[in-house]
């Protein structure tokens, strides 16, 4: 999340949003935004009902739910989706942006 704070200028600059969904509840996923200053969106999920339909992986031996970034356009169209397969299975920023700035050409 920190690279996605550090970077987020750069995506606003595309016409996008960040959505952060995740698995605490709200009141844990509030106070981790207050306290850590993040300016993008947060969605706390803690039943996965959002996640699942994006088809996020859980696996248990790598705490819980894996990474996944999905690029959906301004129609609601899924462009982009990556799933990482362990904890730090992140595509780089530049990817992000490089999909972002193909989708407003």
């Amino acid at each position: 999340m920190a690279q996605l704070r550090q970077d987020y200028q750069l995506i606003k600059e595309r016409d996008a949003e960040i959505l952060v969904v995740g698995p605490d509840n709200a009141k844990s996923f509030s106070r981790y935004w207050e306290e850590n200053d993040i300016p993008f969106f947060g969605l706390s999920d803690p039943k996965h009902r959002v996640l699942k339909l994006f088809g996020q992986e859980v696996k248990i031996f790598k705490f819980g739910r894996l990474p996944a970034q999905v690029v959906i356009d301004k129609e609601g169209i899924v462009r982009y989706v990556h799933y990482g397969h362990e904890m730090s299975d992140i595509p780089p920023t530049q990817e992000i942006l490089d999909i972002l700035e193909e989708l407003n050409a």
